[in-house]
């Protein structure tokens, strides 16, 4: 995290506004301070949601509006999310980490209606920020216990980043969004099939709907001939594209056994509807059309270079 990251250096960006249009009724109502329980499909879309709602700064360096990880993490009064902020703070401090390093004030601009607009005051987070807030927040919480064990599991992730040169942050982010779409595709083929897609064919027809949502009418070969691969396009996707697409396959599969959507048609233009809601949510936060992100190193050599700098970490440290 680079010294004193200011608020001016980043792009405002309405994240509440722009994720409401594709997330899922269930993470709506959690993030519109609500005790819904979540189920295990809906914790992975809160990842995703947590994810997804970093900016960056001109540095690169990852940061969160205060507001948005209060609604992430069921708290509807903002007031008492500050209380938390407040012993979040107080445990960086008993570290020996300096506070502003991390929790940065800032102001931001909140639609009150008509086209009017209202100053409001917030903070910029760090992850290790973010971390901290989830550690001292109510476990009684459900986003709140499944943020601590995330972070738990992410700071372990960290430690093994650390020990290796050659485990950078991109690289481990795309393993686990792609390890995260191979399972939702699964889930997304069985939604299919009840709905009516049957044989191969009609599944790629199915999957191409998707994607010409998502890139602008482009298909699986017009995405391979665009950014010039071949293969299994997912495997050289960068981790903004890879969430994109995770967000697709997701809302796609609940919307499918929501609406109990039947007939190959019906689920086919589902589909790129879906797909056109995540391209119409990027668009609207400033963001890069997918079709635009540059292909990324093939992830079956990322795996394997990962494995073997965490093995010779470990060698090293017996």
């Amino acid at each position: 995290m680079a010294d004193k990251p200011t608020a001016d250096k980043l792009p405002p960006i309405a994240f509440v506004k722009a994720i409401e249009s594709v997330i899922s009724p269930e993470v709506q109502r959690v993030a519109a301070g609500t005790n819904a329980s979540l189920t295990d499909e809906t914790i992975n879309d809160l990842l995703v949601a947590f994810e997804f709602a970093a900016r960056h700064d001109r540095e690169g360096n990852e940061l969160w509006d205060a507001r948005d990880l209060a609604r992430l993490l069921d708290y509807s009064d903002y007031r008492n999310f500050l209380n938390i902020v407040e012993k979040a703070k107080d445990s960086s401090k008993t570290a020996g980490i300096a506070i502003e390093h991390h929790f940065v004030d800032a102001t931001d601009m909140v639609d009150i209606g008509s086209g009017a607009v209202r100053e409001v005051k917030t903070l910029l987070l760090s992850r290790y920020a973010c971390y901290l807030i989830a550690q001292n927040g109510d476990p009684r919480k459900r986003p709140i216990a499944f943020a601590q064990t995330y972070f738990a599991v992410q700071a372990r992730r960290q430690e093994v980043q650390d020990q290796s040169a050659a485990a950078s942050t991109e690289d481990e982010k795309r393993l686990l969004l792609r390890h995260e779409i191979k399972e939702h595709n699964k889930k997304l083929a069985s939604a299919a099939k009840a709905a009516g897609v049957v044989l191969p064919l009609d599944f790629a027809i199915f999957q191409n709907s998707g994607y010409q949502g998502l890139y602008g009418g482009l298909d699986k070969r017009g995405i391979e001939r665009r950014k010039g691969v071949k293969g299994d396009i997912l495997d050289h996707m960068g981790s903004t594209e890879l969430a994109a697409n995770l967000f697709r396959a997701t809302q796609t599969e609940e919307k499918l056994r929501r609406d109990s959507v039947r007939g190959k048609e019906a689920a086919n233009l589902t589909h790129r509807q879906v797909g056109a809601q995540v391209r119409a949510a990027i668009k609207e936060i400033g963001g890069t059309m997918p079709e635009d992100l540059p292909p990324a190193e093939n992830i079956v050599k990322v795996g394997r270079r990962l494995k073997a700098a965490i093995e010779s970490s470990s060698k090293a440290s017996q």
